[in-house]
C-alpha cells in the first residue's frame, strides 16, 4: 500500500490517480498507524509553507513523517511537499520545516516571472535509482508551478535542476527521502516514469499489468 498523506493541503486526487495508473494501491490517509504500515509514502502539497507546517503540527503528522523517514522506507515530497522536507522557509516570514534535508526555501528572483508556471527541461546532476532507465539522448520535461525554490546546503542532495534564469532545484534525494519540485503526475510520460521509479523502491507488490509509464 502507498500512503498519500492527507493534511488538508495536497492535490490528493491527481496523485492518487497517478499511483493507481501505475498499478499500485494508494490510500489517502491522515491516520499515523496507516502511514506507518505503508510500503511508501507521498507528501503532496499546495499553498503556503507556514500554513502547511501548522497543519502537520496540529494533526500530529509532523512526528509521523519524521518516524516514517527514520524507518528507511521511501518518502516522496511533491511541490510544496518537497519544500517541507527542508530546514526552513522564508515564505511570508520565517518558518521551520521538517528538517529531513538541510537547506532553505527562498523566493524566485533574478528578473524571472513569478510564479514559475509551465514546462521546463530536467537536467540530471548525478545518478540515482530515481532515474532508472534514464536515456541521455532523451530530453525530459516536467510541469512546474511555484514561486519559491530550494537552496540545498549539500550539493549531493540535488539530483536534478531546471534552468529558470538560474539553476533551480528540481529533484532532491538522500537515502530513501526524495522530493520533486514539479508535479510528476501532471508531467506526462516523463513525470510518470520518475514516479514509477520511486514506487519501485518500495516493497509494494509490483504492477501486474503494464504501467502508464511504459
Amino acid at each position: 500500500m502507498i500512503a498519500v498523506i492527507d493534511y488538508g493541503m495536497g492535490n490528493l486526487h491527481s496523485v492518487t490517480k497517478a499511483v493507481e495508473r501505475l498499478g499500485y494501491e494508494p490510500m489517502v490517509t491522515a491516520a499515523p498507524n496507516r502511514i506507518m504500515e505503508a510500503e511508501a509514502a507521498i507528501l503532496p502539497g499546495v499553498g503556503a509553507f507556514g500554513d502547511a507546517m501548522d497543519q502537520l503540527r496540529a494533526t500530529g503528522l509532523r512526528e509521523t513523517i519524521l518516524r516514517y523517514a527514520e524507518s528507511g522506507r521511501p518518502l516522496l515530497g511533491i511541490c510544496l511537499g518537497m519544500q517541507l522536507l527542508f530546514s526552513s522557509s522564508e515564505e511570508h516570514g520565517a518558518h521551520e520545516g521538517l528538517g529531513l534535508l538541510p537547506g532553505r526555501v527562498v523566493r524566485l528572483s533574478g528578473g524571472v516571472k513569478v510564479p514559475h508556471m509551465g514546462w521546463n527541461r530536467l537536467l540530471k546532476q548525478r545518478d540515482d535509482a530515481i532515474f532508472a532507465d534514464w536515456r541521455e539522448e532523451h530530453a525530459y520535461y516536467a510541469y512546474f508551478v511555484h514561486s519559491y525554490h530550494v537552496l540545498a546546503d549539500r550539493a549531493e542532495d540535488v539530483l536534478a535542476v531546471t534552468d529558470y534564469g538560474r539553476p533551480v532545484t528540481a529533484v532532491v534525494g538522500r537515502g530513501r527521502v526524495y522530493g520533486m519540485q514539479f508535479h510528476p503526475e501532471k508531467s506526462g510520460s516523463d513525470g510518470m516514469k520518475l514516479l514509477a521509479n520511486f514506487l519501485r523502491l518500495s516493497r509494494a507488490e509490483a504492477p501486474v499489468r503494464p504501467s502508464a509509464a511504459e
